[in-house]
Order: structure tokens, then C-alpha cells, then sequence
């Protein structure tokens, strides 16, 4: 299956009161793909605070992106947790509702061996048929999952990508080293383009909620061989691909792409404790970016 080379991992738009606003995800929806030229969006990802949404909430989630996107791109569901049985359960939930993909994150706070590693997503992928995309992100988990790890979990037929924030040296390996089919995203959303350089396939990306069409466009120079033109892309949207990510006090992701997202317009209100909204200072920050 073909996801695109520019993946979104959407943010979830709340009301005032922090519930899920339907429109406005509809909304994004359809921002995301038409403006945007996201090719496939993950839903209740990190950036979707996902460890805040409830799995009715999350359900309702797949089943309401499925129905609105109707199509136009395909939908990837984020089931993965620390908790193999709880991801199997929630990953069984999503393919009877029909999405396209599983995006599972390594588990968290528990931090198991790389043998454990191998045997929880072994044993999710196992309980589905549909594919799976591996999310490796230490900095959040607590665990990277070796290169050799990923080589290793690319043999499982339907496990057929990873999202992966590691360094170029471990991706490298990957690229070189998995299953013929294998495709290796960036989490990362500055290193898009050196990630491509090593053959890598695309990028699962935060900024694209904001500069997404830029960020296709240069992908799609790079592929076409105008390197030259590629870099000046990247050079020129490297601050926002920073930016979201390091704003004064190191604002954790979805808030400072919520404040751009609300301050173009597109009303995704703000996000659940323990997170907390960007301050006066950060918003500033942010502002400039687009400046």
C-alpha cells in the first residue's frame, strides 16, 4: 500500500470545554488534504494527544476521519501503547472500522528490551491483516528500537514501514539492510530532506499542518532531480520544521502547532492537561516564524 511520500499526524481539534469538536475535525480534514497535500493523516497520534483521548474517543475518531476523508487519502490509526494486549484490542477495534494502516509507537515508561520490542509488535501485527507502521521517538519513549531490531520486524509481511526519529547513521542502516519493500519515514520533520537523501521514502510530519505544500513541493524537486532547488525549499522552512518544536522553554508538541493552526484560522482550540497552551512569549516566537 502507497501512503504518499508527505504524511500529516493530525492534531485533534477540541471545543471550549476540551471535547472532541467535530466540525472543526472535519474542517482540518479537509484543510489538511485540499490546501495542505497531505497523502495520508494519522489519527490520534502523539500530536493527536493521544495519551488524553479515550479509546471511544479514539474509535470515533478513525470512524469519523474514514467516513469524512471518504477516500481522498488514507487514514492511519495510532493503536499502538506500552500495553501489548490493550494495543491488540484497540488495533483489532480500528481494522473492523476500516482504516487503511496502524501507526504503533515503541512502548513507553516500561522500556523493554530490544527482544521485547520485537515480540510486542511481532504479536499486534500478527492479531491484524492490515499494515503496520512501526514509530520509533526515544526522546518520548524511554527506548529506540535498533536498526537491527527494524531489519528484523521488516520480514513480517504486514509490518511495512517505520516512522523512525533516530539518527542518519541508524536509518542508514535500515534503508540498507530491511526487507526490499520496507519504507522509512522521517519522524523528524527538519531532517525530511536528508532522510531522502539516504533513500528514505518520506516524512510523518507535524508542520505540514502549516507548510505542507511547501514541503511537497520540495520532496517532489528533490525526486525530479532539482536538488538545487530542494535545498533552498528546505532552507527556506527550516525555522518553522525547528520551530514547532523549540519554542522558548521547549513547548511540547501539539500546543505550538495548535496557536499556528488557530492564528490562520483553522480552529483546533487547545489541549488537555497536562499540557498547557503556549504562553504570550511562545506565541510570539511562533508568530515570527511565519513572518
Amino acid at each position: 500500500m502507497d501512503f504518499g511520500r508527505l504524511i500529516v499526524a493530525m492534531v485533534t481539534p477540541f471545543d471550549e470545554n476540551l471535547q472532541i469538536n467535530w466540525d472543526q475535525t472535519g474542517a482540518l480534514i479537509d484543510y489538511l488534504i485540499e490546501e495542505q497535500g497531505n497523502e495520508s493523516i494519522v489519527v490520534s497520534g502523539t500530536t493527536g494527544e493521544s495519551p488524553t483521548i479515550t479509546e471511544e474517543e479514539k474509535l470515533q475518531l478513525f470512524e469519523y476521519a474514514l467516513k469524512h476523508a471518504n477516500g481522498r487519502c488514507k487514514i492511519i490509526a495510532g493503536t499502538g501503547s506500552n500495553d501489548t494486549a490493550h494495543s491488540i484490542h484497540l488495533s483489532q477495534a480500528a481494522e473492523k472500522l476500516g482504516v487503511d494502516a496502524l501507526l504503533l509507537v515503541a512502548p513507553y515508561y516500561n522500556r523493554p528490551s530490544q527482544e521485547g520490542l520485537y515480540q510486542h509488535f511481532k504479536a499486534i501485527a500478527e492479531s491484524v491483516s492490515i499494515p503496520c507502521i512501526l514509530y520509533n521517538v526515544e526522546g518520548r519513549t524511554g527506548v529506540n528500537i535498533s536498526a537491527e531490531t527494524t531489519i528484523r520486524l521488516s520480514q513480517i509481511s504486514n509490518i511495512v514501514a517505520t516512522k523512525d526519529c533516530a539518527n542518519l547513521d541508524q536509518l542508514t542502516q535500515i534503508v540498507s539492510g530491511a526487507a526490499p519493500e520496507f519504507l522509512v519515514y522521517s519522524g523528524d520533520d527538519s531532517m525530511a530532506l536528508p532522510v531522502l537523501s539516504i533513500g528514505g521514502h518520506g516524512i510523518v510530519s507535524v508542520a505540514s499542518h502549516v507548510v505542507g505544500k511547501e514541503m511537497k513541493n520540495m520532496i517532489n524537486c528533490y525526486l525530479q532531480g532539482e536538488t538545487r532547488e530542494a535545498a533552498k525549499i528546505h532552507a527556506r522552512i527550516h525555522p518553522v520544521l525547528l520551530g514547532m518544536f523549540n519554542c522558548p522553554h521547549r513547548v511540547p508538541n501539539p500546543a505550538p502547532v495548535k496557536y499556528a493552526l488557530n492564528r490562520k484560522g483553522i480552529q483546533v482550540g487547545g489541549v488537555r492537561l497536562p499540557l498547557i497552551p503556549v504562553t504570550e512569549e511562545e506565541g510570539r516566537f511562533i508568530d515570527a516564524l511565519f513572518n
